[in-house]
């Protein structure tokens, strides 16, 4: 009768209710949830058994560190419990092998090994929800940039690699499986872009794949089988790893990407490539991971992967709408635009801050859990990355619960997502704008910004910004600075950033109009791909740069100039700026000529991803009517593994003081 009441109650108010179901009963909800104040544009066509799943790996470590959940009536409640009855129906945790160092000490990140994944899949199963096992087959953290073998492995052939992964898979999956844990996939590897256990050549890389298959096919024969790539906008690259996996003959049922789209490109890309790969090979897909910020602020005192000025795409506000649009949008495209599109797991949306008190309370906790990202401890495994870095969550603002632990109102859109939720179109957040003007002209400030709808639609709303005369004079002559304004607009905070720069005689400097010209590329090497490419999060300004990259030794060799007609004479300065990686030995410098003698050249080097490197020849002299040249030159041998780089950012200033 309470049960009845409660529902009758919560229909008749609007407002939503939890707490009256028995524990331990299936309590993912079959119906809408009723009362949520986000609007949620319904998903057409979602099977039943699609997979709206969450990555809750911290779990353990978060509830040892004192984190408190609660449900939406606020009361302190198991997460399980409050994931299942918002419409969560699956569970991804990841599995490391031995994340501890020769003392016990965990590496962080939740020190997920398997007797942890045992006791996650256990109360996942409980509450009613599937379990995902992500093996990354390391000791600690395996993506993109690192698929470091385990210590116990760091010895071992490739062949040897691949009977290692046979029976740790097998062990690891018959602990799952005597537990009685419903487990629905099984991933080989996380995000294994080239490379898996420390191999990558697919011909060494294949052994470690099919021993991890063959143990998951003898063991859990009902449960899908899947790999996991990340980095879907780099053109061709998912095509080659399905070709490749079929040249090995890798039995599997899944092909999964990562999908953040601050960095991975557009949903109509994802759609294509990963739609081309479930029709040519006839592959189940989905989106293994993704994840959206509902705030900029820091609530654990230690930094953030996604924070102000950082140089990635933000398709949605950061705000709690943002999440459930961003969400519900890549759940209609693995649904209603991909061939046996199976799912859409949601990464670490419990992964709040241990307390808000002081970086050093939560640093306790972090060491003694391993409730932050990493340890000071993982320095016995990854002493270059998280052995200097370690620290807390770095998805606190991406997290679908309030740093108390309140669940916010996007937890509900795995429910939603089914049925759709109409609430009044209203302003949501006004886009951030930016503009620049050269030092010493004339500063006009927009009357009006973009407002985003909660729908995600845009309209023009007037602003009011909180800058005086005398500001703007300050700002004129101040030099070269960055100035953030903020205005009001629709009831709604509005943010403006002026950049004060210095007059540029280079055309197409940072490469925005997305062509080459008028730059000259001269080309002496045989680079696989060297052209304007368009990607925020690989740019030093703007949304484009110059890209080459080559897999070959003594490949890349190409200059890339421009012509300059001087009007005034004076003193001159140039710049230009570079990043890259694998490169090995170098000879990258840039260069003027004046009427074609050359008058300076600067030398650069590449270090590794997202290290702008930036040289200036300054203080030479040009005639007006004479003709400047500026231009890079880059040459790599090459350290094995393609040398790669991205160009931009140049810059013909005067240089009379």
């Amino acid at each position: 009768m309470k049960r009845t009441i409660c529902l009758i109650s919560a229909l008749m108010l609007g407002v939503m209710c939890f707490g009256c179901v028995p524990k331990g009963a299936n309590l993912i909800p079959t119906d809408k949830i009723e009362g949520s104040s986000v609007f949620v544009k319904k998903v057409e066509n979602v099977p039943d058994d699609f997979m709206l799943g969450m990555d809750i790996s911290s779990v353990l470590s978060q509830e040892k560190s004192g984190v408190k959940y609660y449900d939406f009536d606020g009361k302190e409640c198991d997460l399980f419990t409050v994931l299942a009855k918002s419409g969560v129906n699956t569970i991804r945790v990841r599995v490391w092998n031995d994340p501890f160092d020769a003392d016990g000490n965990g590496f962080g990140g939740g020190n997920c090994d398997i007797n942890a994944a045992v006791e996650i899949g256990k109360r996942a199963t409980k509450a009613g929800m599937r379990l995902i096992v992500d093996f990354h087959l390391s000791d600690f953290w395996a993506d993109p940039s690192k698929q470091t073998a385990p210590r116990a492995w760091m010895n071992m052939s490739a062949e040897e690699k691949g009977d290692a992964t046979y029976n740790y898979i097998k062990e690891s999956l018959g602990k799952l499986k005597a537990a009685k844990v419903d487990v629905a996939l099984v991933q080989i590897g996380n995000e294994t872009d080239g490379a898996i256990a420390g191999e990558n050549s697919w011909d060494k890389m294949q052994y470690i794949f099919k021993g991890g298959s063959k143990a998951i096919r003898e063991v859990l024969p009902e449960a899908l089988v899947a790999v996991h790539f990340a980095n879907p906008e780099k053109a061709g690259t998912y095509a080659a790893y399905a070709h490749s996996l079929m040249d090995i003959e890798l039995d599997y049922d899944v092909f999964a990407s990562s999908y953040y789209p601050y960095w991975h490109g557009t949903l109509d890309n994802l759609a294509k490539v990963l739609n081309g790969i479930a029709i040519t090979y006839g592959k189940k897909v989905m989106v293994m991971e993704t994840s959206y910020a509902y705030t900029y602020d820091d609530t654990d005192f230690s930094g953030n992967t996604i924070g102000e000025g950082g140089t990635y795409i933000k398709p949605y506000p950061f705000t709690v709408q943002g999440q459930v649009n961003e969400f519900r949008d890549v759940v209609d495209t693995v649904v209603n635009r991909m061939r046996d599109g199976i799912g859409v797991i949601y990464w670490e949306g419990a992964w709040i801050t241990v307390g808000q008190n002081s970086w050093e309370e939560n640093h306790e906790l972090w060491e003694k859990y391993g409730s932050g990202w990493a340890t000071s401890y993982a320095a016995a495994y990854d002493p270059n990355d998280a052995g200097k870095y370690y620290g807390g969550s770095a998805v606190d603002n991406q997290a679908l619960f309030a740093p108390d632990g309140k669940p916010l109102e996007s937890l509900l859109m795995f429910n939603l997502v089914r049925y759709g939720n109409d609430v009044p179109i209203k302003a949501d957040a006004i886009e951030d704008k930016t503009l620049s003007f050269v030092i010493g002209s004339d500063i006009e400030l927009p009357e009006t910004v973009n407002a985003v709808m909660n729908d995600n639609s845009k309209t023009v709303l007037p602003v009011k910004w909180s800058l005086t005369d005398a500001d703007i004079e300050k700002m004129k002559t101040g030099g070269v600075a960055k100035y953030n304004i903020e205005g009001e607009a629709g009831g709604l905070t509005a943010k403006l950033t002026i950049d004060m720069i210095e007059q540029n005689l280079v055309i197409n400097d940072s490469f925005e109009t997305g062509l080459l010209e008028p730059w000259r590329l001269i080309d002496r090497g045989h680079e696989n791909e060297l052209y304007v490419e368009k990607k925020l999060s690989d740019s030093l300004t703007g949304q484009y740069h110059m890209h080459f990259w080559s897999a070959a030794e003594d490949s890349v060799d190409f200059s890339l100039e421009q012509d300059i007609i001087i009007t005034e004479a004076g003193l001159y300065k140039f710049s230009m700026s570079i990043m890259g990686g694998d490169c090995g030995e170098t000879d990258i410098y840039i260069y003027v000529l004046v009427d074609g003698v050359e008058v300076g050249r600067a030398p650069l080097k590449v270090t590794y991803y997202n290290e702008w490197d930036t040289a200036w020849v300054t203080g030479f002299f040009v005639e007006g009517g004479q003709t400047v040249t500026v231009g890079i030159h880059v040459k790599c041998k090459g350290a094995g593994a393609g040398a790669w780089g991205k160009i931009d950012d140049a810059k013909l200033n005067s240089d009379n003081g």
